[in-house]
């Protein structure tokens, strides 16, 4: 048996039952090989736009004589999938926020069909959250979690509309409208960690020369620390 993080064995479980999967940015193909052995999904695509993953992916599949249920695939992205896959869900994991939200919009045409995407972004997750509820889908399912010492959010969306007040849509959509529900240990950490490093970047652009640039991103970072105050202090003084 494949032997996976807990990272990708906890994005298997958001897999659909029964269906075909497409994992973009496979590296070495272990998430749809490990959700084949788990009886998870019929039939996978592993998707690599650099000939070294491609190359990886390939060998493990060989490996465990899977040849017949992953199609591995070197291409740019979702254009490694086609119509005829009838593809049930996508996975795009390990990347930048920035990076997974261009992936979707270069290759919406290629969503038509797809019921579910699980994301997880290195990073800038309210990048991947933004596109998600202007581009029609609806975010199910959140959830945060720690591996050797890093911390990573999951996101799961299907087809459907977030409804979102219109005076909290912005900081929720950067928080993450259901991990902001359960509040949880980790995502308290995650933030606080962030805060940190604001205030830092702060700090360092009160010394540095003032430009329409540093004016801009300390705006920025200003509402940010508000929208922590808002979330994290506020949440601190109901339950005392």
């Amino acid at each position: 048996m494949i032997q996976i993080s807990e990272r990708l064995k906890k994005i298997a479980r958001f897999l659909p039952k029964n269906g075909t999967v497409a994992d973009i940015g496979s590296d070495h193909a272990y998430l749809p090989i490990y959700a084949l052995f788990e009886g998870i999904v019929q039939y996978a695509i592993s998707g690599e736009v650099a000939e070294g993953p491609y190359q990886s992916a390939l060998s493990n599949v060989r490996k465990y004589h899977l040849q017949e249920k992953i199609s591995v695939r070197m291409g740019d992205g979702l254009a490694v999938i086609e119509p005829e896959d009838q593809v049930d869900c996508i996975v795009i994991a390990g990347m930048g926020g920035a990076l997974i939200e261009k992936i979707l919009h270069t290759g919406q045409n290629r969503l038509e069909g797809v019921q579910r995407l699980v994301l997880q972004p290195n990073g800038n997750a309210h990048l991947v959250r933004n596109w998600l509820y202007e581009n029609g889908w609806q975010i199910i399912q959140e959830t945060i979690m720690e591996e050797d010492g890093h911390i990573y959010e999951i996101i799961v969306a299907e087809k459907g509309h977030m409804i979102i007040p219109n005076e909290v849509k912005e900081k929720q959509l950067f928080f993450g409208p259901l991990l902001l529900k359960e509040n949880s240990p980790i995502l308290q950490k995650k933030w606080a960690m962030e805060k940190r490093g604001w205030m830092k970047i702060l700090n360092d652009l009160q010394k540095a020369k003032e430009t329409e640039e540093t004016k801009r991103k300390k705006r920025q970072l200003e509402t940010y620390v508000q929208w922590y105050e808002e979330v994290f202090n506020n949440e601190k003084s109901e339950r005392t």
